[in-house]
């Protein structure tokens, strides 16, 4: 069997008495960046404590906006939307710096790293709408690959072992103008430096309507689905399609749908667990548990055995109520993974 990777979509919860709106400022004005590393650091921290192979660095920031806003800048382009590589920089890779030198000095390893991007039909979408401008969706490729490339340079205390882009609007969103070819294009240009890098690349789609599009995309090797929410989704997926284009998986093997999650615990005791918060903790102790995450890959790996590249959490924890619950889903999903490998 195959070694299957833990990783983590990269959303968090953020710590009592920090707010969104301080969040926001603090990377607009890189002024306080002391405490927003700190923020940035625990939670990465507690990620890498839970037992996360690969961990994302915690997403605070806007996942159009991060990127937008450095491909708007006129000073920051060679040309209209073409990003210049010294400014395509991912600020938490700064921040986690300080953690993975830590566990470096601790493990004698260097800390593996999933740095996660918004993908160019994404960020067209956002600025572009429906209208047809092949040769603009290119050049948003061309700056998504600059941010990782960029990444993967200048990393020091850590490796970028993978690379996921973010393409939750591909098979949802009617808008979109573009045809197979020219997506297919996009996110080959968009991951280059990723495969060139040797890194395993990987697509987040929020639905696997176009899955075999992306199993065409030379440089993309791991397909991810949110299989822990929608079971159905894996009906989609056919098993030949994957090995003919050496293509994997990546399952969500635990669920993240809070509201829906909240809504069967609420319904349990008659109340609303948001405003009655003592029974929240239900979710990971009752309802997303060791034994449910074990379940759910034992039944996965009897499909697509090692075809399952990677597990995890089906999306980020940023809605979850706090980050003690968050930490407690991440260590289940560990614990599930441990107890299916021993059950082999």
């Amino acid at each position: 069997m195959e070694e299957i990777i833990f990783d983590d979509i990269g959303s968090y919860p953020l710590p009592e008495g920090v707010s969104k709106e301080w969040v926001q400022n603090a990377f607009k004005t890189r002024t306080e960046d002391e405490k927003l590393f700190t923020v940035i650091n625990d939670a990465f921290q507690q990620k890498v404590d839970a037992g996360v192979d690969i961990p994302t660095y915690p997403q605070y920031q806007d996942m159009n906006e991060q990127f937008l806003r450095i491909i708007r800048d006129s000073n920051c382009c060679d040309s209209p939307f073409e990003v210049k590589l010294e400014c395509a920089r991912i600020e938490e890779l700064e921040a986690i710096e300080k953690v993975a030198k830590a566990y470096k000095e601790r493990v004698g390893e260097t800390l593996k790293v999933r740095v996660c991007v918004t993908g160019p039909t994404e960020l067209y979408l956002k600025e572009f709408g429906g209208t047809r401008y092949t040769d603009i969706y290119s050049l948003f490729a061309k700056s998504v690959n600059n941010f990782v490339r960029n990444s993967m340079r200048s990393a020091k205390n850590f490796k970028i072992a993978t690379v996921s882009i973010d393409e939750p609007s591909i098979g949802l969103n009617p808008e979109l103008a573009f045809d197979e070819n020219d997506i297919i294009s996009a996110l080959t240009s968009a991951s280059k430096a990723a495969s060139k890098w040797g890194a395993d690349v990987q697509i987040h789609l929020h639905s696997p309507l176009y899955y075999n599009l992306a199993c065409q995309v030379p440089t993309i090797n791991v397909i991810g689905v949110e299989s822990a929410g929608t079971p159905s989704y894996l009906e989609l997926i056919d098993k030949k399609t994957l090995e003919d284009t050496d293509s994997f998986l990546r399952l969500g093997i635990a669920r993240t749908d809070i509201y829906t999650l909240a809504g069967i615990i609420s319904e349990k005791y008659c109340t609303n667990v948001w405003k009655d918060q003592q029974y929240l903790p239900e979710i990971v102790s009752g309802l997303e548990t060791p034994a449910t995450i074990t379940k759910r890959l034992k039944v996965y790996y009897r499909r697509f055995g090692n075809l399952i590249k990677y597990v995890g959490p089906d999306c980020g924890l940023g809605s979850w109520p706090n980050q003690k619950i968050a930490f407690i889903l991440l260590s289940n999903v560990a614990q599930g993974i441990k107890d299916f490998r021993e059950s082999l």
